[in-house]
């Protein structure tokens, strides 16, 4: 694991020393530097790596809070936290609100400095990890690029880049949402047909009846309504790609027909006597396991083989859970474009807990939340509490009209529920134990606090 990189500042010289050596030997793989006065520790921000700084509060010159503000304005990714004797605590807690991560009090216990230099390393990991996650999505994530660096999606994209090069068929599998789409839009790109049209038949979605004149066109009078010459999909696609999408629901009589055409490189219109040449690179997806319909017999087993000359197989969400926090900034950036308002970010803690949370739904799943989080936040910053609004407003029943409260009012209502239900199954599992359930949350005792007497929460009630 990289290095954070901490700083640590008081005008004690022999205190900061001693600090460090207790640090280091807790957290022997970070790099642990000293500074004895805001000065200093401003010029050592400059020339070195840092992600996490403890600072004394009162310091001749340069004090914390102005050591703070000076530094979170060229760093405001640094994670900051204050030491204060127990006389100064309200000033401390007025240092969080200029944007400290936590505090200290002075003298230090162990632990309790261990706990919050541990919360500091974590976060200023996120952070750094944020970072790099957009610049990653701003070097390699174009609208309709595969985005990723897991193995699963380093092979598929090995894959891709492969089977561009060929006019063979491809067969592309995967679940429902997992992107099969988006792969046949980048195969298309990347073979010698990209300056032709890619068309799409979504064959599920089309009538029977229908289908077979959507794929092959058909002449004046072939049926009623047929007051003019069609041409099909497959003549307009003549040069360039056509993807039959969900290819697993066409009928065995269409079937037919399609085995026909892509055996002679031709197609007949409906109504027509003569057949038409076509020169169609063919791409097919499905989220269904075609051998057993070959079992049951809806699938013909010569169209699966003639579809199935190269095959390319979509991995699931689940599958390649590593690139859900550089998927998900790629969407953000997207739906900021698309809603024309100014690029928002994520949280450390957001971020996280979007990189753990389940997408059953694959990524179409995480990309309809990520813009659902762009509608419902206001400001720059998507913190954790917005992704908590936007799973209780999914998971709530939809109310009459005429029963919906003001959206301020509804959206504090959301939240607070959330966080009365947390914290009191937060402090029925500590035993009423504030500090152990500040512990256990990653909240501050001061913040944990504030919130149970924002909510008028008995803490006596939850002692053993």
């Amino acid at each position: 694991m990289e290095s954070v990189g901490v700083l640590l500042v008081d005008d004690e010289k022999d205190f900061a020393r001693g600090l460090a050596r207790l640090l280091e030997r807790k957290y022997p793989d970070e790099s642990f530097l000293t500074a004895h006065s805001g000065e200093e520790a401003l010029g050592i921000l400059e020339r070195e790596p840092v992600g996490l700084m403890l600072t004394d509060l009162n310091m001749p010159g340069m004090d914390g809070v102005e050591l703070l503000r000076t530094a979170k304005e060229t760093y405001p990714d640094l994670s900051v936290v204050m030491l204060t004797a127990y006389g100064t605590v309200s000033t401390a807690v007025e240092a969080l609100k200029k944007g400290a991560y936590d505090f200290l009090t002075k003298p230090v216990e162990s632990d309790t400095l261990f706990q919050v230099v541990q919360r500091g390393l974590e976060r200023s990991r996120l952070l750094a990890e944020n970072a790099r996650l957009q610049e990653m999505v701003a070097k390699q994530c174009g609208g309709n690029e595969l985005v990723g660096v897991s193995s699963p999606i380093r092979r598929l994209k090995e894959g891709v880049a492969a089977v561009a090069e060929s006019d063979y068929t491809v067969l592309i599998r995967g679940e429902s949402g997992t992107g099969k789409e988006l792969v046949a839009r980048t195969i298309h790109k990347l073979s010698r047909r990209r300056n032709k049209p890619l068309l799409t038949v979504n064959c599920p979605a089309i009538p029977d009846q229908l289908l077979e004149s959507e794929l092959f066109g058909h002449v004046k009078g072939a049926f009623t309504g047929a007051d003019r010459d069609r041409k099909g999909i497959f003549i307009s696609a003549n040069g360039g790609t056509l993807l039959l999408d969900e290819i697993g629901d066409i009928s065995p009589g269409i079937q037919t027909k399609l085995l026909r055409a892509l055996q002679e490189g031709e197609v007949r219109p409906v109504g027509a006597s003569k057949t038409l040449p076509v020169d169609v690179r063919i791409l097919a997806s499905t989220n269904q396991p075609l051998e057993e319909k070959i079992k049951d017999g809806s699938f013909r087993e010569d169209l699966y083989y003639r579809l199935n000359v190269l095959s390319l197989n979509v991995p699931a969400l689940r599958d390649r859970s590593e690139d859900i926090a550089l998927l998900a900034r790629h969407f953000l950036l997207l739906s900021c474009d698309e809603m024309k308002v100014p690029q928002k970010n994520f949280s450390p803690e957001a971020l996280a807990y979007l990189a753990t949370k389940q997408w059953p739904g694959n990524v179409r799943e995480l990309q309809n939340f990520i813009r659902r989080l762009a509608v419902f936040s206001s400001g720059e910053a998507l913190e954790l509490s917005h992704v908590r609004l936007v799973e209780g407003l999914n998971g709530q029943a939809p109310e009459r009209e005429s029963q919906l409260a003001p959206y301020k009012d509804a959206k504090e209502k959301v939240v607070d529920d959330f966080t009365r239900t947390y914290v009191e199954e937060l402090l029925a599992k500590s035993s009423g134990n504030v500090s152990e359930a500040a512990r256990k949350s990653g909240l501050s005792r001061v913040a944990l606090q504030k919130i149970i007497k924002r909510l008028d929460i008995d803490v006596a009630s939850f002692k053993q």
